[in-house]
């Protein structure tokens, strides 16, 4: 089993595949969306990798932390939850932000991932409710309750007269949802630009 490559990036095969040279071998490898865009062709790289094996096929799922991996690892334990779906959740939403949107059961944060619908985001918070690490990461209201980021920002965008669509549609595109102030601040940016455009 592979675990982990150090070497350099060969090519870049969009939207998700990199080949990377370890020792005169190249390995192929499905990495998530932020992870590609890091890795620059000639550049030295260091991944932990995820060796996946069915009797048909070996794929290789490279991580530039050991953190996506062992979150990866969680997501495609899962039922309901294959390799693809979960490089799907990760190029969405980094490790942290996908804790803070299970803690705090923002179902509707889950259906911005392509190929998950709201039936299947339900589904997938009771699971992850109890395998994902959920800690304290979450903002609590004036009320009591808790509250993503992600939600924050959704509801800042629908209160300034944005249509779900454009909300999903920007919400996608956004990197992180550590800070609510800075994703409403690049989410503005993002749509201000499509109307410009």
């Amino acid at each position: 089993m592979i675990g982990s490559l150090r070497g350099h990036v060969l090519e870049r095969t969009a939207p998700s595949t990199v080949l990377i040279e370890v020792q005169g071998v190249g390995y192929l490898c499905n990495v998530t969306t932020s992870t590609f865009a890091e890795m620059e062709p000639t550049a030295p790289v260091f991944v932990h990798v995820h060796h996946h094996i069915r009797e048909d096929n070996q794929t290789l799922y490279a991580f530039s932390t050991r953190t996506e991996r062992d979150t990866f690892d969680v997501l495609i334990a899962t039922h309901g939850i294959g390799p693809a779906m979960a490089m799907a959740i990760l190029s969405t939403y980094s490790p942290q932000s996908l804790v803070t949107i299970v803690a705090s059961g923002d179902t509707a944060a889950l259906t911005v991932v392509p190929g998950v619908g709201k039936k299947t985001a339900e589904r997938l918070m009771v699971e992850l409710k109890s395998r994902l690490t959920v800690d304290s990461a979450t903002t609590v209201g004036a009320d009591g309750s808790v509250q993503s980021a992600a939600a924050d920002v959704r509801e800042a965008l629908t209160a300034l007269g944005y249509g779900p669509d454009e909300i999903r549609d920007v919400m996608r595109q956004l990197t992180s949802i550590e800070d609510p102030e800075s994703m409403l601040r690049d989410a503005l940016a993002l749509l201000g630009a499509r109307r410009a455009g």
